[in-house]
């Protein structure tokens, strides 16, 4: 007799389950030998015309897959699940899903047989489907044999791959049942400095590949410091570092981002963190009042500045084809002085020409990151600053649909969190309290550990260890993992992708449900240790 399928959802929160077998669909036999856990014909090579169970079989109700992230809810079924065959096929319903399909197909050694409407044993068949909900939400079913993965977008089809590549991985079988999946926040991002430490093409590519397996979909690019400006440029050649990536490279990074569904969002940082232009423009360094020049920042009272700035953003708006850009605006140094009106009498001068006898050098620089702003608008792209770079008291406000990247609370007359969700705000979570792996460990940081964000980090601790109130949640569009080359030498590329690793998975696992994790951080690390 078949056991009687008992079927009912398992809301995981972060919803991970244990396999009731190494098999993770079934494996418990009532008498006869052992079948295969596939359901087909052993030794054949071919599928059966129906992989359903035969009466010698029984199976136990299916337990959640073990992935990372973890699946949101499944609903259990009893069956045998499915493994990959060298006979079984991926096939598509729709044409856009050519690049996932073949994606998979390649992945799990399986042949891609494109746009099919016959049904085999064995099927992996990808869907678009299921009206306008979440883009990144899918459904997959495990049944008779056969894989069913849908979704209304094309993202969340590929986060469906990537949970049946990490279900199956190493032999392992996808549970019977059907998964329903989405994430909690639309920002899953992992920022990389490569102004200060160039990292090689080969090295990000190894990264996107590994991002895109963990459903991150954004890869933040800082490609502008006082030590180097790292990219190819045809409008300011001689501000460009001898180690850099080529306009070539970058389109081959942004095209393989794009098919892994991850955004690349570059950081042109401005007025502050612009060393190496300057040095090729020192003509346009900003100088106090005693004619010393101050670090990194560029004299926002010359039009000359504003060109050359504009130049850089216009040149790379089409290189980068994602619809997010970051601004910069953090540390200018004009503003942490005790007094920048007399500090720097050029800048205060220019205020109270643009803004009238009561401006001021925030005002200034406000106004400065509203320019750069108007500029990547007319690109059609939505932009974020940094925390430190919107100002409390000045007579003009920065753009309204500025995005907050909050990193710290640090900053001369730092603000809390809540200032600009109240001001209603749409936050990014960078808390470099748990999210900034800074090389060399400079200052008070100290590596992060995937523990410490696993078991104590959610996007709504945006600033120190304490999460603002709940009703915030929606403003927070979610958060970055970033890491910074403030000591380049401190480590080398193997030994950042093997620091980051742990840390990377956890906030991957807290960014697509940011609930208390089911599992603890002891099964998370081996499970981790287990996919790879």
């Amino acid at each position: 007799m078949v056991a009687a399928a008992v079927v009912g959802t398992v809301a995981l929160g972060t919803g991970v389950g244990v396999w009731a077998s190494s098999g993770g669909g079934g494996g418990s036999q009532e008498g006869g030998a052992r079948q295969p856990s596939s359901g087909r014909a052993a030794g054949s090579g071919t599928a059966t015309p129906s992989a359903s169970p035969t009466p010698s079989r029984a199976y136990p109700l299916s337990q959640a897959p073990r992935t990372i992230p973890a699946v949101r809810s499944h609903t259990p079924a009893s069956g045998p699940g499915w493994k990959p065959q060298k006979a079984d096929r991926v096939v598509i319903s729709d044409g856009e899903l050519a690049d996932e399909g073949r994606l998979i197909a390649g992945e799990l050694g399986l042949t891609y047989a494109g746009e099919k409407d016959d049904v085999r044993a064995g099927d992996v068949r990808l869907a678009l489907g299921g009206g306008g909900g979440n883009q990144e939400s899918y459904t997959m079913t495990v049944r008779s044999g056969r894989v069913d993965i849908s979704g209304p977008g094309e993202a969340g089809v590929f986060y469906g791959t990537r949970t049946l590549k990490q279900e199956v991985h190493g032999g392992g079988t996808a549970p019977e049942g059907v998964v329903r999946d989405e994430p909690a926040k639309p920002v899953r991002g992992f920022n990389l400095d490569i102004a200060r430490k160039p990292y090689s093409e080969s090295w990000i590519e190894d990264r996107i590949r590994e991002l895109g397996d963990l459903k991150f979909n954004e890869l933040g690019l800082h490609i502008s410091d006082d030590q180097a400006f790292r990219i190819e440029s045809s409008t300011h050649p001689e501000i460009v570092a001898t180690d850099h990536l080529t306009k070539a490279q970058v389109q081959r990074i942004v095209d393989l981002a794009n098919s892994r569904y991850i955004t690349v969002v570059p950081e042109i940082d401005s007025p502050g963190h612009l060393g190496a232009v300057l040095a090729a423009h020192p003509d346009l360094q900003l100088r106090n009042a005693s004619g010393i020049a101050t670090k990194g920042a560029i004299d926002i009272s010359k039009p000359a500045s504003a060109k050359l700035v504009d130049d850089l953003l216009n040149e790379y708006a089409g290189l980068f084809t994602g619809n997010q850009w970051h601004l910069g605006g953090d540390e200018y140094q004009a503003l942490t002085v005790k007094d920048p009106q007399a500090s720097y009498p050029q800048l205060a001068a220019a205020a109270r020409q643009k803004y009238g006898s009561g401006g001021t050098v925030a005002d200034l620089t406000t106004g400065w990151l509203n320019d750069r702003a108007d500029t990547v608008r007319a690109h059609d792209k939505t932009m974020r600053a940094w925390n430190d770079g919107f100002y409390r008291g000045t007579s003009v406000q920065a753009a309204k649909d500025l995005q907050v990247a909050y990193w710290t609370g640090k900053e001369i007359g730092a603000r809390q969190p809540v200032e600009y969700l109240s001001a209603g705000r749409k936050v990014i979570n960078y808390n470099d309290e748990f999210l900034y792996y800074v090389l060399g460990q400079p200052q008070t940081f100290v590596y992060p550990t995937g523990q410490r964000i696993y078991e104590q980090w959610n996007p709504r601790v945006l600033r120190g260890t304490t999460a603002v109130p709940a009703r915030y949640d929606g403003q927070i569009l979610g958060g970055s993992f970033a890491v910074w080359g403030d000591f380049p030498n401190a480590q080398t590329e193997a030994q950042v992708a093997a620091g980051i690793r742990m840390p990377l998975r956890a906030t991957a696992q807290k960014l697509w449900d940011p609930r208390t994790p089911a599992m603890s951080w002891t099964d998370f690390r081996d499970l981790a240790n287990r996919l790879g």
